[in-house]
């Protein structure tokens, strides 16, 4: 693959935002965190066209909370041609962490992701996706 390079103008504190998104993420240098957010908003726009993705969503919960449970299961039956497998990672007693890898069409993954983040109780929730074509 060839790299091209191109100038770019930008506002002093859009230059400020960008040189901040490139030491928080750790990037080496600005063209890595441009490359980075072009490659993100084309696999936005990808789950717009409903084309085919595969990503996660990642669920953080109280599991002492037995509705939760009973609840992320029934949606997760909902969906299981999407769901390509589950890990439950312990944090402490009263925080667990569900990571659910995913893939099939963005609409779906979507619902799915939204159906699961706001079940009552969810501490924190996050879908994660890319384009898998």
């Amino acid at each position: 693959m060839s790299v091209s390079r191109f100038g770019v103008s930008l506002e002093k504190d859009l230059l400020d935002a960008l040189d901040q998104y490139v030491k928080e993420n750790h990037f080496s240098n600005r063209s890595q965190a441009i490359r980075q957010l072009i490659s993100r908003n084309i696999a936005e726009q990808k789950w717009q066209c409903n084309n085919l993705v595969a990503g996660s969503v990642t669920l953080v919960y109280d599991p002492s909370r037995r509705e939760i449970l009973a609840q992320l299961a029934d949606v997760m039956a909902q969906y299981h041609e999407e769901i390509l497998s589950t890990q439950r990672l312990i944090l402490s007693p009263a925080k667990h962490m569900e990571i659910l890898a995913i893939k099939g069409v963005a609409k779906r993954l979507t619902e799915l992701a939204d159906k699961l983040i706001t079940i009552k109780g969810i501490q924190h929730g996050k879908l994660s996706m890319s384009r898998a074509d």
